[in-house]
């Protein structure tokens, strides 16, 4: 696993609509794996191998994230702004934030005041952020609206294999899809495998739909995070008792195709790795769900990585299990071949 692209990855900005300069980075680390590289108008970027094989798997893991976007230069130059997906809006309140701009990264601070942290209505539409500019003209020297930002925060390992960061939901998702694509190859693969980093899933989900739209996949498997329940405050009841650093995480969903299921724990299994199992009533929330519903409907699997914090700053997930995800991955590829049915009516 190569762990230096993943902290990369995590440094890079890359909020939803504003995914490209992260996809261009991931694009050039697997010039040397990929046979073909298939990119749309949406912006989403999938990595194929054996592209003429009529077996397609497809991985997805969405490369965006959480954040800001400019909205209104105040006549004092400074910026107002509009949530791009699910913020925890408290948390921006005197934080550092990075500015994505075309001219490059600006940095700003959120200003924060007595009456701000008493909000407890407190949405986007109240933050204010201070570029040190002077006044209207100034910042609109420098930031366009529509620009988009994200808190300033660096990644940091922790003890046990842990690492803490903004924004693993979900690029970690995105970098398995990647790396499992490289282990496959490795492995022989000779099915073909098509790695989709996608756009758009914290704002509309359009880009795994779009995505699957154009593969036509034989079958899919999205790679997101999900709930870790490992900490005060959380309810193994909902969905399941999920752990980081116990390994990948299968979901029973009324969607899921349980065939699916099984190949992947018998994979697990001969890889000596343990897997934990979540449960969904319905859609999961994943692009798992548009994935499923495009074509004529493709057999879908979610495999998820724990996380705790989810949509905070301060993200925390396990090395162990990214590394454990993308040889899952990997070997359910190796067991894929035109003698296996997904169809629950065939043996």
């Amino acid at each position: 696993m190569k762990k230096e692209f993943l902290y990369e990855m995590l440094q890079t900005g890359s909020v939803s609509g504003n995914e490209v300069p992260l996809q261009k980075k991931c694009i050039e680390f697997m010039k040397d794996v990929a046979d073909r590289v298939m990119t749309d108008e949406t912006g989403d970027v999938t990595h194929v191998i054996n592209p003429s094989s009529p077996i397609k798997i497809m991985f997805s893991g969405h490369i965006d994230e959480i954040g800001l976007m400019v909205t209104h230069i105040l006549e004092n130059g400074m910026l107002k702004v509009a949530s791009v997906g699910g913020i925890r809006t408290s948390m921006y309140l005197g934080h550092k934030v990075r500015i994505y701009t075309k001219k490059g990264i600006l940095y700003g601070a959120v200003l924060c005041n007595s009456s701000l942290i008493k909000n407890k209505e407190l949405s986007a539409s109240d933050l204010t952020i201070d570029i040190g500019a002077s006044s209207k003209e100034e910042a609109m020297n420098v930031v366009e609206l529509g620009d988009t930002m994200t808190i300033d925060e660096d990644v940091r390992e922790l003890l046990n294999d842990c690492i803490t960061a903004r924004a693993m939901d979900n690029r970690i998702g995105a970098f398995i899809v990647l790396e499992a694509l490289r282990r496959a190859k490795e492995k022989g693969c000779q099915i073909g495998l098509y790695s989709t980093t996608s756009c758009g899933e914290e704002t509309s989900m359009r880009g795994a739909y779009w995505a699957s739209s154009r593969i036509e996949p034989t079958c899919a498997i999205a790679v997101d995070v999900t709930f870790a329940t490992d900490y005060a405050g959380t309810d193994p009841a909902e969905t399941g008792d999920v752990k980081i650093g116990r390994g990948p995480v299968l979901c029973n969903s009324t969607i899921v195709n349980k065939k699916m299921n099984e190949i992947l724990k018998e994979a697990a299994s001969s890889l000596n790795m343990n897997v934990q199992i979540e449960a969904a009533v319905g859609r999961t929330g994943t692009d798992a769900d548009k994935i499923h519903f495009s074509n004529k409907g493709v057999p879908t699997a979610l495999v998820s990585i724990p996380l705790r914090y989810m949509h905070c700053h301060d993200e925390v997930g396990s090395l162990r299990d990214i590394n454990d995800c993308i040889e899952l991955l990997a070997e359910f590829a190796m067991r894929m071949n035109e003698n296996v049915s997904l169809n629950p009516y065939e043996d």
